[in-house]
């Protein structure tokens, strides 16, 4: 069977085209998902590693200003091509990566409660609503039948993870509500995770590979088990047995897919990013894991994937900066 002949939710660039904000892609919203988990994932290690506060702080205000910077865009996109916009989102690829812009709202939201809860708060219910938002659309559009199975890529798990992201940072939020929310949220993340994983495998074991542009995304099929342990562990106050079974398919899901998507013939763009959040969220479940079990293969374990996640979001900061600056991000 033949890969579908579907636009790539992400830009291919072709020096023939006018450099235009109309190009600019949705999932450019998953490096701010990467650099806030690196942000928190430093915090964690500031107070189990003893890192330097500086680091992750200085991380976290970066990721506030590429996200306002990015929206900015975005917007610019809306009021000038709603048409490319509407596009995107009915895209049954693409139209997933729009979870981007919901975990982004809901990890700055930890970001930014040692600063100010108040904001914190706020920030954190605007996420919570634009994520159950999305999952009901995303849900209703498979549940209308007659989808291509052929579509079913590791993206369309974004709008699953993006719930059990509810759970993973409003683990302390006040509220009164904010308890069953978590519990509510965990339920149809986790189930949402499943179906959607076992879906996703049975299409990359039956049907032609990824392209090769695609091939970056095969990173999120770690995310629901990395984020899923966060989010567990959170709402049962501490981690068991079954919180160690999730972080253990998580890091080896990391090693499988890590071999497939680390390969020079995977040109750069902008699809990159989509490593960022999985990777931070292995990091984090990591930090946490090393802590409770305090065994020092694990810190080894929990510092290396560190240094390994801020090498590469460096690396990714360094090039989207450069296709930004000569244009052809927008192209």
């Amino acid at each position: 069977m033949q890969e579908p002949s579907i636009n790539p939710p992400f830009p291919v660039f072709s020096p023939s085209e006018e450099a235009s904000v109309r190009n600019l892609p949705v999932n450019l919203f998953g490096s701010v998902m990467g650099l806030s988990g690196l942000a928190l994932a430093w915090r964690l290690a500031h107070g189990s590693l003893g890192a330097p506060a500086l680091v992750g702080e200085a991380i976290g205000a970066f990721a506030f200003a590429v996200f306002l910077l990015i929206a900015l865009g975005y917007l610019t996109k809306l009021a000038r091509h709603p048409k490319a916009v509407h596009a995107e989102f009915h895209h049954p690829v693409a139209g997933n990566f729009f979870g981007t812009i919901a975990i982004s709202i809901l990890l700055l939201s930890a970001v930014a409660e040692p600063y100010s809860a108040a904001v914190a708060h706020a920030i954190w219910t605007v996420g919570v609503v634009a994520t159950f938002a999305l999952s009901f659309v995303v849900v209703s559009r498979l549940l209308k039948g007659r989808v291509d199975a052929s579509h079913a890529l590791p993206a369309w798990l974004i709008p699953g993870v993006a719930t059990l992201d509810i759970a993973v940072t409003g683990g302390h939020m006040p509220m009164g509500w904010a308890p069953e929310l978590n519990l509510f949220a965990g339920a149809v993340g986790a189930v949402l995770a499943l179906v959607l994983f076992a879906m996703i495998v049975s299409r990359l074991v039956h049907h032609d590979p990824l392209a090769a542009a695609m091939t970056p995304s095969l990173m999120i099929l770690v995310a629901p088990f990395a984020v899923g342990f966060l989010a567990y562990s959170n709402i049962v106050g501490g981690i068991d047995r079954f919180g160690a079974l999730l972080f253990y398919f998580a890091l080896f899901m990391f090693a499988v897919v890590a071999t497939k998507v680390f390969r020079r013939s995977v040109r750069f763009s902008p699809a990159w990013w989509t490593i960022g959040f999985p990777m931070a969220a292995l990091v984090n479940a990591a930090l946490k894991y090393a802590e409770f079990r305090a065994n020092g293969p694990l810190w080894v374990l929990a510092a290396a994937l560190l240094g390994a996640l801020s090498l590469a979001l460096a690396i990714l900061t360094v090039r989207t900066a450069r296709i930004a600056l000569n244009g052809k991000l927008f192209t």
